[in-house]
């Protein structure tokens, strides 16, 4: 899957990054708590999340994730986008609530990686 599968699946707005819609991704995460994402999250390279701040741009870029998409019709100030698009990352805006989303992607193939041993089993 790449980026702009993520956003078709998604019916999802892009934001910022258009020039990585090719990118391929293989797995993400969804988590409103970036103290989670730092802790736990390996390999992800795509964020779900509801928060809206700064942060959220600059624990994916520490995480090397090539895209955020902010649920529930969340909007990115300019701040952010513009960090986003220094650090060459796609952001992306859905109306799906979390939930949804993560299941969406999970139903196209987009698995959580990492530690995630149920997801490696295909369960």
């Amino acid at each position: 899957m790449n980026v702009q599968d993520v956003m078709r699946v998604l019916e999802a707005e892009l934001v910022c990054g258009e020039e990585n819609l090719d990118l391929e991704v293989h797995n993400a995460c969804g988590s409103d708590m970036m103290s989670d994402v730092l802790a736990f999250v390996k390999d992800q390279a795509v964020l779900l999340t509801g928060l809206v701040n700064i942060q959220v741009v600059r624990t994916a870029d520490m995480m090397d994730m090539v895209c955020i998409v902010f649920v529930r019709g969340k909007e990115p100030d300019a701040d952010m986008i513009a960090l986003a698009k220094r650090r060459g990352m796609v952001v992306l805006k859905t109306k799906h609530r979390m939930f949804t989303a993560c299941g969406l992607l999970w139903e196209n193939g987009l698995r959580g990686g990492g530690t995630d041993e149920r997801a490696k089993m295909d369960i």
